[in-house]
């Protein structure tokens, strides 16, 4: 029997569900080579600037291919569905390494990313966006029949744009430390008194938000590995900053979520 596209699809949504347990456990113990966890013997590196623009790249390139050979490729709601998506990684993938690009020349910073840790993520983000793409554009159901469409997409849009404005602010605070110089300092400010990384926070906002939008296995599945990958490592940032700074450190902070993790 022929391997269709469905069962293709299928298939990678399990394996979408079945990777986020181990990726969870195994960031409790091993956090990925990059940022303040960087270290030697992780092989070849990128500046980190072009592994960011490499590693995100497939969720605008593989969903503009993908979109058009949907059955619902021309439909306005189908369209306006997937335009946060893609929104937020054209940012992730084009102006955020800019950004990062501006502050190594300028503070003179070229700390390696780890081509590994980079094909990991080109490989699951080829994932996520054939997922993300072929259900909004092809494997929901008839548009028309969804009589709770636009409640939906208000509801989630709005958390999903408070998501991206924490997220946007924060990479922006984080950034400008270190275009200051002077090694890590402590962020100030906005979600940053509640949490140590108010950025994976906006993040993890951001794709609660898409699951609502989408309220599908796709868009639900895609948030719980988001926390999945971003709370172990923001554990592991919270620390760090605890080691760092000691006394100094505001104790009142979580990790990633406020009052709680």
């Amino acid at each position: 029997m022929a391997f269709s596209d469905q069962s293709l699809f299928h298939y990678t949504l399990l394996t979408f569900y079945l990777i986020g347990p181990p990726t969870f456990i195994s960031l409790r113990f091993l956090q990925a080579p990059y940022g303040k966890h960087n270290r030697p013997g992780w092989g070849p590196t990128l500046s980190p600037p072009f592994a960011w623009f490499l590693m995100e790249s497939p969720t605008l390139w593989l969903t503009l291919l993908l979109f058009p050979f949907g059955q619902h490729a021309t439909n306005s709601k189908a369209l306006i569905l997937m335009s946060p998506f893609l929104i937020h990684y054209f940012h992730r993938t084009c102006i955020y390494p800019l950004r990062l690009s501006n502050t190594q020349r300028n503070t003179k910073t070229a700390s390696g990313f780890p081509v590994t840790v980079a094909l990991m993520g080109f490989g699951f983000n080829l994932l996520n966006a054939y997922l993300q793409a072929r259900w909004v554009s092809h494997y929901k159901e008839s548009y028309h029949n969804d009589g709770w469409f636009w409640w939906k997409l208000l509801g989630g849009l709005l958390v999903f744009l408070w998501g991206m404005w924490i997220n946007i602010w924060s990479d922006r605070v984080l950034v400008g430390l270190r275009r200051e110089g002077g090694g890590y300092k402590v962020p100030r400010g906005g979600c940053f008194e509640l949490v140590s990384c108010a950025n994976y926070f906006g993040e993890i906002v951001e794709w609660l938000g898409w699951s609502v939008m989408t309220w599908s296995w796709v868009g639900f599945g895609f948030f719980l590995y988001t926390c999945a990958n971003l709370m172990p490592r923001a554990l592991a940032n919270h620390n760090w900053y605890l080691d760092k700074f000691g006394e100094d450190y505001p104790k009142g902070r979580k990790a990633v979520i406020p009052f709680l993790y």
